[in-house]
């Protein structure tokens, strides 16, 4: 048995180096073309800063309820959940049941802390 001595020459990273051309020409030609092809209104209304089309009421700093923060975690939390999903549905079969364990009290931590949150009424809005 022969094993090659596969070496790792500037000449094999040409089709990088010509893709990330090609890339960066593109980026820059259609940044261009936009620029002198694009239309040129510079009114007043366009040239003042954008502040979210709402007029200003009041203090910025005003508190935020800890409900909407309390939200925006638990979305995070469950949204991560999923993405853990993903790996063990495309391996479920090599992990065997070892996997389905870990799955099964992966699942078991969340619907605890989720009962918790209910028990707690954290996802009710009004008082």
């Amino acid at each position: 048995m022969v094993l090659l001595d596969v070496q790792n020459t500037p000449i094999n990273y040409f089709p990088i180096v010509v893709q990330l051309i090609i890339a960066i020409g593109f980026v820059a030609i259609m940044m261009g073309a936009t620029h002198l092809l694009g239309p040129k209104r510079k009114t007043n209304d366009k040239l003042a800063n954008f502040e979210c089309g709402i007029d200003q009421e009041g203090n910025a700093r005003q508190p935020l309820t800890i409900k909407y923060f309390l939200v925006a975690i638990l979305f995070v939390l469950f949204d991560v959940k999923v993405i853990f999903f993903y790996p063990y549905a495309v391996n479920f079969r090599a992990l065997g049941w070892d996997g389905f364990i870990a799955v099964a009290m992966f699942v078991g931590f969340f619907i605890v802390g989720f009962t918790y949150i209910i028990k707690k009424n954290a996802l009710q809005w009004e008082d």
